[in-house]
């Protein structure tokens, strides 16, 4: 990596097989973001932010070109290691939460941590300060269905930051909240990315959304359009 640079497509192309032919859903893209940086993927639907987003959480890989994060060729990784770039270095935060309704809030949280192997003390630590960050130390034991939508999406934070990943990811993060829960919730990432150093990357199309982003890179039809830093007063 260089100079702090945490993530790098070259010439990235991402092509879908439709019958006999293929649908391009990303052309051309060269990017480099930074460690720290508060980034959205914005366009909308069909625009290929999410395919993005997919490729450099090692979820998808590159028909063409290169995609780099933390120094790893994202087609170069085998299954076992993709999984591991995952569970070590990044999180994500999903429209839907994805939390395991079987589980309290502390088991959702504690989750990743499990899949590290870590000792039960160290995870606990761990859990708690990552409750702490987003305000749901008295939600320990509630299960998803005894929470909000705001609620929810703060354990889902909680457990994307819970390892102190260097890359979060966050897919349409607002989607299902109404604007105050929104609003709450940018301003936790917000605080997270500040007082942590770590880098977010949101696929977007809220407006809620992208005026909290420090970087907008507008994405139509698979290809950048616009890529600006917003100067914040």
């Amino acid at each position: 990596m260089k100079n702090g640079q945490l993530i790098m497509t070259q010439n990235l192309v991402k092509d879908y097989p439709v019958g006999r032919g293929f649908f391009r859903a990303l052309e051309d893209i060269n990017l480099t973001i930074g460690k720290g940086e508060f980034t959205g993927l914005v366009g909308p639907s069909g625009s290929g932010k999410t395919t993005l987003l997919n490729i450099v959480g090692s979820l998808d890989v590159p028909t063409k070109g290169e995609a780099r994060v933390l120094g790893q060729s994202i087609a170069a990784l085998n299954p076992r290691q993709s999984a591991q770039l995952r569970n070590r270095h990044l999180g994500f935060i999903f429209q839907t939460y994805n939390l395991l309704p079987v589980y309290n809030v502390f088991e959702n949280v504690e989750l990743p941590l499990l899949l590290l192997k870590m000792e039960k003390d160290k995870r606990h630590e761990l859990v708690d300060r990552a409750l702490e960050w987003v305000g749901l130390q008295d939600k320990r034991k509630s299960r998803p269905a005894q929470l909000s939508g705001g609620e929810c999406q703060r354990v889902s934070i909680a457990r994307a930051m819970v390892k102190s990943p260097e890359i979060v990811l966050a897919d349409e993060p607002t989607a299902n909240l109404d604007a105050e829960n929104s609003h709450n919730i940018l301003q936790t990432m917000e605080k997270l990315n500040r007082d942590l150093k770590t880098t977010f990357i949101f696929a977007t199309h809220d407006d809620k959304v992208i005026q909290y982003l420090h970087r907008k890179i507008t994405l139509l039809d698979g290809k950048v359009a616009n890529d600006e830093q917003i100067v914040k007063e």
